[in-house]
């Protein structure tokens, strides 16, 4: 038997809706029925083969999480698919199935969660330890980021520096509790300096590259007095480079710890810990997520959209 699903064929080939077999269920799975699986930034790297989860098993069917309809009828949250298959397909075989609340939109959450756990697992971290006082977001015009901005302030940081290109949406994003910061402008480095006064409890860099080099800059300090502030700086995605130099004094003169933010880098518990409490906001509108829905038909579209919205897979 097969069912209706994306497939990609090689890392070489696009996306192609075509028959694949039916999910297998192993031990303590059942088999749930798509209703919306995301096509996010990490979906796009495994099946094109340079994400480091990507595997050696081909053809395959792309998608890392969804919403799906369990046997009950029920809606629910759900992921770690096991390879071949993935969410991006009729039906599904998972373990975990996390409720979605009755009167949610169910694609704004399969848009919403995978970009927003990127924030949210280091931002419940850090609150966990005490106020979040100030957060400072790089790449905070994209998906994730502007997830990760309405997540800082629901958690209840004080003030967020929101650091990105696009002008219009930092406009969006500007109020009393955030203040912006354009890069690729001639004072973006003396900006950035001047709003990181109060320094950071916690950075969610979605850029790396020289975009990190300019905030450890802007980060450095002189003199030999104890560093009041304690910042945790994570590196979370590789958008303006897969590299970056990290100055041996800011190491030393700072209380800073550098970090990471992916698929590995948290145990499947903390992960089903934390992730209600995202759910929870996303599905009665405190975080807001933009989305655009296709058909599994329409994958080659989908995987062509560029748009702000998050592209969403239905059956």
């Amino acid at each position: 038997m097969s069912m209706k699903a994306v497939v990609i064929s090689s890392p070489q080939a696009g996306p192609v809706c075509g028959d694949f077999s039916e999910p297998v269920p192993g031990q303590g799975e059942q088999v749930f029925e798509l209703v919306g699986a995301g096509l996010h930034q990490i979906v796009r790297s495994i099946a094109s083969g340079s994400h480091y989860g990507s595997g050696d098993v081909y053809p395959f069917v792309p998608g890392v999480d969804a919403v799906a309809r369990g046997v009950d009828g029920g809606l629910v949250y759900t992921g770690f698919i096991t390879e071949p298959w993935g969410t991006m397909a009729e039906r599904m075989s998972a373990r975990v199935g996390i409720r979605v609340p009755d009167g949610a939109d169910p694609l704004a959450v399969a848009a919403g969660m995978n970009p927003g756990m990127s924030s949210w697992l280091p931002l419940t971290a850090r609150a966990d330890r005490g106020p979040l006082g100030t957060v400072l977001i790089f790449g905070a015009t994209g998906a994730s980021g502007r997830i990760a901005v309405q997540s800082a302030l629901s958690l209840g940081a004080d003030r967020v520096v929101a650091v990105g290109r696009n002008a219009a949406v930092l406009e969006e994003l500007a109020g009393p509790s955030v203040v912006t910061v354009r890069l690729g402008e001639e004072d973006t480095a003396t900006r950035l300096a001047a709003a990181l006064d109060p320094a950071p409890s916690l950075v969610l860099d979605y850029l790396w590259g020289p975009v990190a080099e300019l905030a450890f800059g802007a980060l450095a300090r002189r003199g030999l007095d104890e560093d009041s502030a304690d910042i945790t700086y994570t590196q979370i995605g590789g958008l303006a480079g897969p590299t970056a130099a990290v100055p041996a004094s800011l190491l030393r003169s700072r209380r800073i710890r550098i970090v990471g933010s992916g698929a590995g880098s948290a145990s499947t518990a903390d992960l089903l810990k934390q992730l209600p409490g995202l759910l929870a906001r996303i599905a009665d509108g405190r975080i807001q997520v933009a989305y655009k829905s296709f058909s599994l038909a329409d994958a080659a579209a989908a995987w062509a959209h560029r748009g702000p919205e998050r592209a969403v897979l239905v059956p």
